[in-house]
Formats: structure tokens, sequence, C-alpha cells
């Protein structure tokens, strides 16, 4: 093979970058045994695979730095749209008789006059005579419960006093004759000793007595015999249920085949027949902030507008302020009555009462006076805000203005929430357009861009 082959083999990369192949150098000579240096090195890339990775991993680099820079300009460049308001101040107009509005609350159209209807005694009902809507006037018949035992205990209470009143009758004869025969006997005794003994006389005096405590004894059976027909009618009675008073069916409780019973005692069991109430005595009632319960009194006039019915308000006034309050959400109940009555109202709807102050009085110059008489003072002038539009930070309470198209934060004294609202006590003087959506964390100076307004 001669000296070529003794020459030294040294690996390396095929020109098509394939580390498997080899190509054998038999440039060097060198020993003929040292052959410890024909290998092949399979471990090291080709510098064509280390140029493209490194080329990859370059321009993904450059492509994140690109859309990170295009998201930051993008951010910067863009101002969020946000809710803002224009605070005004709520007073009572000095002309027209207007009122302002001091307190609003929220709560449900209620009947002053409701009722669960419900059976006096337990059974069966067997029929139902009205439905929900059905206008009822007091005394009408509700329902009737199967009443076949409880009329057969009236008959046979009639029967007990019709056989009492009989022997009342024959014992009440038998007295009258007894009362007679000792009469008889006393007279002619009277007239002559010799014709009746004092023994007879006696004996007959005996029976008088005896035949008209009996007579009594059975006037006490009579007497008995009757309260147990009266007791047994009065049952047969309630098997019929009657209206306590006028009003309207709201719901049905019972159907015919159920049983019902004064109190509810479990499984089919149903404690009321029908629910009713008298429409005429609708109210509202509403939890108003105990912070704001000095400015509502009794008589003082209000507006209340349903929730059905956004765009229709209803004159109220307050019936009564509930001297208590409610520890646990401390707020104290007002009931207000409706003065406008309207089929649209329903019991349990939602409802909304503003409490209107009573507009400044214009004093008028009175015949033969020289000047006009003292008006009474103008209403206090209050601004509410949203209770969004308030926020808390380090401690502080502040409201965010918008001018300028830049947020700038104002700090403010508020009262509680109240119907969604808070009463701005002090930092604003009306006017200002503040901040209630759209920007969940504000900075100041930071653009933004109105789009709802109120």
């Amino acid at each position: 093979m001669g000296r070529g082959l003794g020459g030294s083999v040294r690996g390396r990369h095929a020109p098509d970058g394939n580390p498997k192949s080899a190509v054998i150098d038999f440039g060097a000579v060198t020993s003929p045994h040292d052959l410890s240096r024909l290998q092949i090195n399979r471990d090291e890339p080709s510098p064509g695979l280390s140029r493209a990775l490194k080329r990859t991993v370059f321009l993904a680099i450059l492509a994140v730095i690109i859309l990170g820079a295009i998201a930051v300009a993008s951010r910067m460049g863009s101002s969020p749209e946000v809710g803002t308001i224009v605070v005004a101040f709520t007073e009572a107009s000095a002309t027209g008789g207007g009122a302002g509005t001091s307190v609003t609350a929220n709560g449900y159209i209620v009947a002053r006059t409701r009722a669960s209807v419900s059976a006096k005694i337990p059974g069966r009902l067997a029929f139902l005579a009205v439905s929900e809507g059905s206008y009822l006037k007091v005394g009408d018949v509700i329902a009737r419960l199967e009443s076949a035992d409880v009329q057969a205990q009236v008959t046979q209470a009639e029967a007990s006093l019709a056989s009492a009143r009989a022997d009342l009758m024959e014992a009440e004869q038998q007295r009258d004759f007894e009362a007679r025969e000792a009469a008889r006997l006393r007279d002619i005794r009277a007239q002559n000793v010799q014709l009746v003994s004092a023994q007879e006389l006696s004996v007959a005096e005996n029976r008088a007595t005896t035949a008209a405590s009996r007579a009594r004894a059975l006037s006490a059976r009579v007497d008995a015999a009757e309260a147990t027909r009266r007791y047994a009618q009065a049952n047969f009675d309630n098997t019929v249920i009657r209206a306590p008073f006028s009003g309207t069916v709201l719901r049905k409780d019972a159907e015919v085949g159920e049983v019902v019973a004064p109190s509810v005692g479990g499984g089919l069991t149903r404690g009321a027949v029908v629910t009713m109430a008298d429409l005429t005595t609708l109210e509202v009632e509403v939890d108003v902030n105990e912070a704001y319960i000095a400015r509502v009194t009794n008589g003082q006039p209000a507006r209340i507008t349903l929730d059905a019915y956004p765009d229709t308000s209803f004159k109220g006034r307050v019936r009564q302020v509930v001297p208590t309050a409610d520890r646990q959400r401390a707020t104290v109940q007002v009931k207000v009555g409706i003065l406008e009555r309207d089929s649209r109202i329903l019991p349990e709807m939602a409802a909304r009462v503003d409490f209107q102050e009573a507009a400044p009085v214009v004093g008028t110059p009175r015949a033969g006076a020289r000047g006009a008489a003292p008006s009474a003072p103008p209403a206090p002038r209050r601004i509410r805000v949203p209770a969004a539009a308030v926020r808390e930070r380090n401690g502080q309470t502040e409201v965010w203005l918008v001018r300028d198209g830049k947020l700038e934060p104002r700090a403010v004294q508020a009262g509680p929430v109240s119907v969604g609202f808070r009463e701005i006590r002090s930092g604003l003087s009306g006017g200002e357009r503040i901040l209630t959506s759209g920007v969940e964390t504000p900075v100041a100076g930071m653009r933004v861009k109105v789009t709802a307004t109120r």
C-alpha cells in the first residue's frame, strides 16, 4: 500500500455539511504505527448551521423589540375614554314654588292593609271562588271546606238541644203541679188542722221543692245544649272562608283538594288560602341612611318614581318616620303615602323616593304696610354626585377633575352613600367636571378623552 497509507487521517465534515460523512486527509505523513489520530468528530456543528441559528435568534429579538416599541408608542399616544359629570347644586326653586331634593332612598310598594287569609279550622278545601286579581267586598265567600262531619255535629247538637228542651218542659209541668198541690194542702190545713196533717203537708212541700230543683237542672242542661249547638254551628260557619275586608286577591296559596289549617303543620298542609290587600292603602317603605334622617319629617312632600316606569313620577307625602333604627344597616324606615292613585302601581314594585325640601316663600306686602313681609330663608344648596366618582386614597377622600383633557385630584369631604350618591359637603363649588368611569387607577396629568357626560 505504500507510504501514503501511513499518513495521518483527520476527520473533517463533508462539503454538504453532514457531520456523519468525513474526508480522509493523506497530506501529512506520520508514523505508520500512529493510528490514534484517525477519528471523526461528530459533536462539532457545521459552520453553516451555527450561522443560521444566530441569524434566527437575532431576528426574533429584533421583532420583539419592535413590537414592544409599537405597543408603548400606541399606549402613550392614545387617551382612554372616560365618563364624566358636571357638578351642579340641588336647591329649591326661588320662583314657581318648586322644591329641591334633600334625600333620596330606595324601597318597595306595600299595602298598609294586607292579610294572608286562612281557615279557622283544619279541613280539606272543597271549593275556591277566587283567583289572582279578584276584587272582594268584606264578607264575600273566598272558599269552602268539606263540611259533612261538621254538619253532622250541628244536627246532633240540635237534637240534643230539642231533647233537653222537652225534658225541661216536662219538669216544669211537674214542678207547677207539685207547687199547686203543696199550696192546696197548705190552705186546707190553714182552715182546719184536722183535715191535713203536718206530715202530709211536709211531704207535698218536699215534692214541690224537688220538682223545682229538677226543672232548674234541666234548664241548665238546655243552656249547655244550646252552647254546644252554637259551637257546632260556629264550626260549620268556619268551613266558609270569607273576606275580612274589601280588597284584591294578590295570590292563591292553596288549591282545591289541599288540606288547610290555621297554622302550617308540614307535609301537604297549607297555612293560608289566599293573600289579599286593599290597593287603596298602597304606600312606599324606604330605608333612609341615619346620617340624613334629620332631613325627613312627617308630612314632608316627596316624589315617587317606579323602576318599572322611570319616566313617570307620583306625588307622595311622608306618613310616618318609624321611631327606631336598624343597627346592622344604619338606616331608619320611612313610610311614604302615595297621593296619586294609578292602576300601574302594584305591591312589591321597586320605587325611588326623592324627599323634597320646602320652597322658600316670598312675602307679599300687606295692605297699608310699608314693606313686604319677610321671606323664608332660602333652602340650603347641596351637591350630590355618583358614589363611583368619590375615591379613597391614602386615607383621604377625593374626586378627579377633568381639565383640558387631563386628570387632576381634588380633596373633598363627602357624606355616606345614599342610593348610589354621595353628598359633597366641601371641596367643590359647582360647575366642575369630574371623572365617574373609564379609569380604574387615575394618575395626575393623565390625558383622557371625554365621551359620556351628564
